[in-house]
């Protein structure tokens, strides 16, 4: 009889094993031929299976409850006093077609008959539901310093979705992968597509978001940019940009997803497996802090950006690929051959406050960096006329006032302070602070990086470089060894503040792969500003 003491087939708990909370036999639905199984729920969190029966024992299996996202009881829906509960567990497995293991769903229902009331029977499935669920709860880290958080159960999430980013599935991946798991995981949501540019932060900007414990992003880094700037311009911005955030890989370049699934320490993965990956993350619930970057333009703009700034090659093949999005990940691949066989040079200035600076780093008087006065458009501290400039009596952003300020960054008119670094050299290839691992799914540019580490990790690529060597720069950054080629033209910092000053409006500026005019521009790290879903 299901939830009975084991009888002579099974074997008695391992007396090494963890102590056992929950003991007993429930048949396994859908095996063929039937077979019932003694269950062992531990408190180091297994689920621990023994086939019974006339027959010798099997051989013991166990479920990881770290990989469950949910369980759930019930009546059996045949007439009966039989009840269930159901473990929806996503172990990572390797398949004879993987390269890799992946995670892969793997559901056991199990009938619950040991008594003759339905409701006696329906209480004994809550209870095991009920403990399971318990135990898959992640534990949250305890790190000096950081605070971790975990989602309320029930919770209610608000899913954003661009049905136009990547290669224009994102719609047909929530229906067919996101939201099955959140139905075993009991997270409930509301999905809202966007139908133009800024839909999303004209809702997260104006919208009641207090009915939702979270916000998801189905989409590219772009819509997660908007949902970010929405959330800084409304008045309760200091309590709104604390909602945790999610960020579900539904573009093409999928960098903060990729990095995020870098830092929980899963293999490379692309498109689904991916995805599979980051909706697993949002079932657990685990959420961890993560910097903001403001940065600031010579124009008035104000801007927080969660992922990368840049400036050059890097972005120059962002914007031009963007015509080729329903290549997926291959559209950067096509965009890099196209800006090989135009290579630029951008001319500038770069200036930066290290992680590990003192008084001695500085540009001594007559160096380079103090040389250029010829320059006038652009001397040091002082942004360029030609570029744009805000108009006489232009509104200020919403809530400017209120906004975090930047201690560390003086105003475009004064020159950087004397313990910021100016590189000497001024022209460059490219330029590109990054404050996540992965620029896109594939490129790991800044393997150390962390959510919350309290850097930029600032690389650029001075003129001169060949285009076989570019070549081999972008290869090598598929498995971030870039810096182990020892490239004389590639420099690498960890920076806590940069400013950079174009000497014309050539090319484009990105802000988390999103197009900025070309103008003077400085930023630096706010130092675990919002929340993001994330692994352990």
């Amino acid at each position: 009889m299901e939830g009975a003491q084991p009888g002579p087939g099974a074997s008695p708990p391992h007396s090494d094993s963890a102590e056992v909370l929950l003991h007993g036999v429930f048949a396994l639905l859908g095996a063929a031929p039937k077979a019932s199984y003694a269950l062992s729920l531990t408190r180091g969190r297994e689920l621990r299976m023994q086939r019974v029966g006339s027959a010798p024992a099997g051989p013991s299996a166990a479920l990881d409850l770290a990989d469950c996202i949910g369980c759930a009881a019930g009546r059996e829906p045949r007439p009966g006093p039989a009840a269930y509960f159901s473990v929806f567990c996503y172990p990572f497995r390797k398949g004879w077609w993987d390269a890799s293991p992946s995670r892969q769903r793997l559901a056991r229902t199990f009938r619950v008959c040991a008594a003759q009331e339905a409701e006696d029977n329906l209480k004994l499935a809550e209870t095991w539901a009920g403990k399971i669920r318990e135990l898959a709860a992640p534990r949250i880290p305890r790190q000096e310093g950081v605070t971790w958080g975990l989602l309320p159960r029930p919770c209610h999430i608000l899913v954003l979705l661009n049905p136009q980013s990547g290669t224009g599935h994102a719609l047909q991946l929530f229906h067919s992968l996101v939201q099955p798991m959140l139905a075993e995981a009991d997270v409930a949501f509301t999905l809202f597509v966007t139908e133009r540019p800024n839909h999303a932060r004209e809702l997260v900007r104006a919208g009641d978001l207090s009915q939702w414990d979270a916000v998801a992003v189905l989409a590219g880094d772009g819509l997660l940019y908007e949902v970010v700037n929405g959330l800084m311009e409304r008045e309760d911005w200091q309590a709104a940009i604390k909602k945790p955030l999610c960020t579900l890989p539904g573009g093409s370049g999928n960098a903060l997803s990729a990095s995020i699934n870098h830092y929980a320490g899963n293999t490379q993965a692309f498109r689904k497996e991916l995805l599979t990956n980051c909706t697993y993350f949002l079932c657990k619930g685990l959420y961890a802090p993560m910097d903001l970057v403001s940065l600031s333009t010579a124009s008035g703009k104000r801007l927080f950006s969660f992922l990368s700034f840049g400036w050059g090659f890097i972005s120059d093949v962002d914007i031009a690929s963007e015509k080729y999005r329903q290549l997926g990940n291959a559209r950067f691949t096509v965009g890099t051959i196209q800006q090989l066989a135009g290579l630029k040079v951008y001319k500038g200035r770069l200036s930066y406050l290290p992680m590990e600076t003192s008084s001695s780093v500085s540009s001594a008087p007559g160096s380079p960096s103090e040389q250029n006065s010829h320059h006038v458009p652009c001397s040091n501290g002082h942004p360029l006329h030609i570029l744009p400039q805000p108009a006489p009596g232009a509104p200020e952003p919403p809530h400017k006032g209120s906004w975090p300020e930047d201690p560390l960054l003086v105003p475009f008119d004064q020159p950087v302070p004397k313990h910021w670094t100016t590189v000497p050299e001024e022209e460059f290839i490219s330029i590109f602070a990054i404050y996540q691992s992965h620029v896109g799914a594939d490129f790991t540019m800044a393997p150390t990086a962390k959510l919350h580490d309290g850097s930029m990790h600032l690389f650029y690529l001075k003129a001169g470089v060949s285009r076989l060597g570019l070549l081999r720069i972008f290869l090598a950054m598929e498995k971030g060894t870039h810096l182990d080629l020892n490239c004389p033209h590639l420099h690498y910092v960890p920076v806590r503040a940069f400013r950079l000053e174009p000497f014309t409006s050539t090319g484009l500026m990105t802000v988390d792969g999103e197009p900025l005019a070309c103008e003077p521009v400085q930023g630096q790290v706010h130092n675990q500003f919002c929340s993001i879903i994330s692994g352990s």
